[in-house]
């Protein structure tokens, strides 16, 4: 799902309302159309689609039953000069950075979620720490999770 800054807008200074309105969008409009039963779907991605599967249970629960994240980044303070399209740094734009981040909005997620990682993932941002610390606050609080680490895996799996 694109998101966008529109004029001097930075992209992410709305990515959680973007993410969810498309998404809410994608899943009315599979629902219209008869091809999904809008108590059955699930999301699911990898790497930054893991971090947006992530903050879709946590911000928009009502339009999932569950989510898959493969080898994501939860907590974007961990990634403090920037990510994907983010140029600022975590101490120029601290309030993105933590609205960004399903780690912090963990105790919201409610939905069933799976995680997976690879155990020798070397990719900048995504080490198997931030699937490890993600599945510690959320069982801290409660939620239906499982990790599963992939030995010999690195961010992309065989």
């Amino acid at each position: 799902m694109p998101i966008i800054g529109e004029g001097d807008a930075e992209p992410n200074d709305t990515y959680v309302e973007q993410l969810t309105s498309s998404a809410r969008a994608a899943v009315e409009e599979v629902v219209r159309r008869g091809v999904a039963d809008p108590t059955r779907i699930a999301v699911g991605g990898h790497s930054y689609g893991a971090f947006m599967a992530a903050n879709l249970l946590a911000y928009a629960p009502e339009l999932f039953c569950c989510a898959i994240a493969r080898s994501g980044a939860y907590n974007r303070t961990l990634t403090p000069f920037g990510f994907q399209a983010e140029e600022r740094t975590v101490w120029e734009a601290p309030e993105t950075y933590m609205k960004m981040s399903p780690f912090m909005v963990a105790n919201k997620i409610k939905k069933p979620i799976l995680l997976i990682h690879g155990e020798e993932d070397n990719n900048t941002g995504t080490f198997p720490m931030q699937s490890e610390r993600f599945y510690s606050a959320l069982q801290g609080h409660g939620a239906t999770t499982r990790l599963v680490i992939l030995p010999h895996e690195s961010h992309s799996y065989r």
